[in-house]
């Protein structure tokens, strides 16, 4: 028997907007850094993971998938955790550390 699927979700299931995946740019203005990474609680905070790319400007950018939800995440510039100004907003971790955050749907 084969499942039917809508919007990625198998026939018989709930929909749920953590189901669902967008895609997602990311911009970080850092022209006089070597390498530039995005870390956060969507990638394990691993920083091999999402290296970003320096553009022509001096602007790294990376877009990859990102689960729908509120996410926690910073830029690694040169291995020197940032904040990114165009987050929505900032959030403190568990180590009284400060994280940007987004809201993705």
């Amino acid at each position: 028997m084969q499942l039917g699927h809508r919007n990625g979700v198998a026939s018989g299931q709930r929909y749920s907007a953590k189901n669902t995946v967008v895609p997602v740019n990311f911009l970080c203005a850092a022209p006089e850094a070597s390498q530039v990474v995005i870390v956060g609680d969507f990638n394990g905070w691993d920083p091999a993971k999402n290296p970003m790319q320096q553009t022509h400007d001096g602007t790294w950018q990376a877009s990859f998938p990102v689960h729908s939800g509120h996410h926690r995440y910073q830029f690694l510039i040169d291995g020197v955790p940032h904040l990114d100004p165009r987050a929505a907003g900032v959030v403190k971790m568990e180590d009284d550390s400060k994280a940007s955050l987004m809201s993705v749907s």
